[in-house]
């Protein structure tokens, strides 16, 4: 709820700053003391549009017009997880949810949350979750038409039926959009077809393997050079194994150096052991070199099939912009593609199904989504009637029409427009709430749909401007008795003229116009006090009997008090 305003160089404001309570709150005051000052202000907190005038004249220069709204908020709040989607700090477990609004004199305005800089579209979209002004010049909550729907679902709890239809607009979309996708798909591989099938005959004719330019390329290489390799390998082989070879020497030395070693006592063992090591690596060493030379592959056939292999994998390397170790996966992409094509009628049918299946879904939830707002829109229509002979408007019809889309296309919300509709006077045709209803018709229309939609409201502060305009007597007495009924759900602000509805308000608040010259010149401020109960008392008296307060009306005043037990 909102628990603080506070409005700074605003109008007539120069300094204010108010607190506010549960239930109803009233504010009262003489015609022009500037009462709608405090509900713009309010309006502008939370993201109205603003106006270079609202900033007072005579502030000095570089002053701003600045208002802040503090709001208390419940454990769990729907709100905080608002703040959260917009990068907004939450407030900490006991303080306010603080919104503010700055303005300059030519016209700049600045919007904070919680003293973090927002878009004025941001502030707009969290203060209109917060507070919800109703009025003859309200431009948004049960005058907007786009909130109709939403209006009607939560006062027939479809917060259900519209989860499952929203689901199945999703599933809808999503399957749909597989199917588009398939289709462009298999259409752009179809007009490629041929092409994809001459190339991938042509990579499998070579059947490309990974890694395979290396081997090739190495395999190359050595067949290349393979005279001289063997020259070299013989060359070896004759060093380590000829008659006169590395390991005749060594195993004649072997033997000459274990009869001295018997002779020695063993001294020479260490050396016989390594000699022995060298001579089996000497061994070890000639039967590797004649390994590599049993493996080097002579034939010049062989080279000429390694040569055009290589040549053939390297040139289609370079028609197809890539290198020889990706052919391979070239080659699978091809296959896969051409797989695809070869299985799109069954795959095209199978998601053309889903979508069908997915179509039908939809429209079932939709369908129920639909008749469920009719009966709801009849009960509410119903609980309207009721209401509205209650504050004077006995002639009016209140309608609310929910129109099905024919085609069945709809949307995320369903197939339904939904939108009250009016009609003030007998043979009249009915129209838009705002459009056909004078000021003081439309504020009781409008307190008649606050009413009824208590049940389902979800916003925690309501504000009603002039509400009791031009009514009186029993019926402003109703008036007030349904005010003080929707304020048992909800905060309820009211600007009123009327003393039955000030006698029913838990806080009052007076306003009032008075000649300040603090500044060095006289100017005319507006200000807002809290009532004791007194001065309630008095303030009622007043606005019953006029100018001057009589004992009668004091009395009068007593009565209204007593009547509402406050």
């Amino acid at each position: 709820m909102l628990a603080s305003l506070s409005i700074r160089n605003f109008v007539l404001i120069d300094r204010l700053d108010l607190e506010f309570g549960e239930g109803l709150c009233v504010l009262t005051g003489e015609t022009g003391a500037g009462k709608s000052i405090l509900l713009d202000a309010l309006g502008l907190a939370i993201g109205a549009r603003a106006d270079a005038s609202f900033v007072r004249a005579g502030a000095d220069d570089g002053e701003r017009a600045a208002i802040t709204a503090s709001f208390d908020l419940p454990a769990g709040h729907r709100i905080l997880v608002r703040l959260a989607e917009n990068d907004i700090e939450p407030p900490a477990d006991g303080e306010p949810l603080v919104l503010r609004r700055t303005l300059t004199a030519d016209g700049r305005s600045r919007a904070y949350i919680n003293d973090q800089p927002v878009s004025i579209g941001t502030l707009r979209a969290i203060g209109e979750s917060l507070v919800e002004i109703e009025g003859q010049f309200a431009s948004h909550g049960l005058l907007d038409p786009a909130n109709h729907r939403a209006s009607l679902d939560a006062f027939g709890g479809l917060a259900g039926l519209l989860a499952e239809t929203r689901t199945a607009w999703d599933d809808m979309r999503a399957a749909e959009s597989a199917l588009a996708e398939a289709r462009s798909e298999i259409e752009r591989i179809s007009e490629e077809g041929d092409y994809l099938r001459h190339v991938h005959a042509e990579l499998a004719a070579i059947d490309p393997q990974p890694g395979e330019d290396t081997e090739l390329a190495e395999a190359r290489t050595v067949m290349m050079n393979g005279e001289k390799i063997i020259e070299a390998i013989e060359q070896g082989l004759a060093v380590l194994s000829g008659r006169d070879g590395i390991q005749n020497r060594l195993s004649r030395a072997m033997r000459a150096l274990e009869r001295a070693n018997e002779q020695s006592a063993g001294h020479l063992k260490d050396s016989l052991e390594a000699l022995d090591r060298t001579i089996n690596e000497a061994a070890n060493a000639g039967d590797l070199l004649n390994e590599a030379l049993r493996g080097i592959d002579q034939d010049p056939g062989r080279l000429e099939q390694l040569e055009e292999r290589l040549f053939a994998l390297r040139a289609l390397a370079r028609k197809h912009n890539t290198d020889v170790d990706s052919l391979a996966e070239l080659m699978q992409g091809f296959a896969r593609k051409i797989e695809r094509l070869d299985g799109a009628g069954r795959d095209i049918a199978h998601l053309e199904e889903q979508a069908a299946n997915a179509r039908k879904t939809y429209k079932s939830r939709a369908d129920a989504l639909s008749a469920a707002r009719r009966e709801a829109a009849a009960e509410l229509d119903g609980q309207i009637a009721d209401e509205l002979p209650h504050l004077r408007l006995d002639k009016a019809r209140f309608t609310t029409v929910v129109a099905t889309d024919d085609d069945g296309a709809g949307g995320r919300d369903g197939l339904d427009q939904v939108r009250f509709e009016v009609a003030t006077n007998p043979g009249q045709p009915p129209g838009p709430v705002n459009k056909v209803a004078s000021g003081g018709e439309l504020a009781r229309l409008l307190l008649a749909l606050k009413v009824s939609l208590s049940r389902a409201n979800r916003i925690e502060t309501l504000v009603f401007d002039e509400v009791d305009s031009g009514v009186g007597g029993a019926t402003a007495a109703a008036v007030a008795e349904r005010l003080y009924r929707l304020a048992e759900s909800a905060q309820v602000l009211v600007v009123t003229h009327s003393p039955q509805v000030a006698a029913r308000g838990i806080t009052h608040f007076r306003v009032q116009k008075n000649v300040s010259s603090e500044r060095g010149a006289d100017s005319t401020v507006t200000a807002i006090s809290a009532l004791s109960q007194e001065e309630r008392r008095e303030e009622i008296a007043r606005m019953l009997a006029g100018a001057t307060v009589t004992e009668e009306a004091r009395a009068a005043a007593d009565s209204l008090i007593a009547e509402v037990g406050r």
